[in-house]
């Protein structure tokens, strides 16, 4: 497998995936495309992770046959009862993208540190896999963000995995919490500067770089949020490139 040395993230607000005509199913969106392109594989190998989903077999189900028709490869990684491959790092190196559902990303980090998939994806990422993920699997790359992980009242958290060294802020304009909870741990120092994306929006970071921003929705943005002094937050709106449907 060759790879182009690169070490991609690309962290969704929200938008992976789309209501199908087909009955009660999913079908992936342009910004899993955009992942996919990342790889340079005609034929990529993606990685399914539903951890933060407690490994849901009806959401890994959905997950799959959302690529429907797509030319993949595709596998999964689960945790419950027990991992599901004898040898998960080796599982992950294969991969040219592997891509973690939303759910709680306070749970997500405990179970991958108890079973040692942190450091394993942390090597598969150096190693030029391309990491992406919506939500949880948004958060879990950065130092942290805030999170319903706990209960329907959002709280700070920064116990994510610090590949990127930025907060993140997902569903940054359909959930009305988001972004002050963002702008005041910011402030506080509780969290380090950041970005955050709307739905349909998705940030590609390269090495700890961000290079773009990509949207599948007209009218979606990304943010960059940095502290001033005096406890004072400045946001500043990234115009994100649109990507064809």
């Amino acid at each position: 497998m060759t790879r182009s040395g690169q070490s991609h993230i690309l962290a969704i607000g929200g938008g992976s995936f789309r209501p199908s005509s087909r009955h009660n199913q999913i079908e992936a969106s342009a910004l899993l495309r955009y992942a996919l392109d990342l790889t340079g594989q005609d034929r990529p190998k993606v990685g399914l992770v539903a951890t933060a989903m407690g490994d849901s077999s009806d959401w890994t189900l959905k997950m799959y046959g959302a690529f429907a028709g797509w030319d993949v490869e595709l596998s999964h990684l689960t945790v419950f009862p027990m991992p599901n491959v004898a040898d998960p790092r080796a599982w992950m190196l294969e991969q040219d993208v592997i891509y973690v559902s939303g759910g709680s990303v306070a749970n997500l980090m405990a179970l991958w540190r108890l079973h040692g998939l942190d450091e394993a994806f942390e090597e598969a990422w150096r190693a030029g896999v391309v990491l992406s993920g919506q939500s949880a699997g948004a958060l879990c790359w950065h130092v942290g963000g805030n999170t319903d992980s706990f209960g329907p009242d959002l709280r700070v958290w920064a116990e994510g995995m610090a590949l990127l060294p930025y907060s993140c802020g997902v569903h940054y304009d359909s959930d009305p919490q988001r972004r002050q909870l963002l702008h005041d741990s910011v402030a506080s120092g509780e969290l380090p500067m950041g970005y955050a994306a709307d739905e349909g929006v998705g940030l590609h970071y390269v090495g700890t770089e961000f290079i773009q921003a990509v949207s599948v929705e007209p009218g979606a943005y990304a943010y960059r949020v940095e502290s001033e002094s005096e406890g004072r937050v400045k946001e500043f709106r990234i115009e994100p490139r649109l990507l064809t449907p």
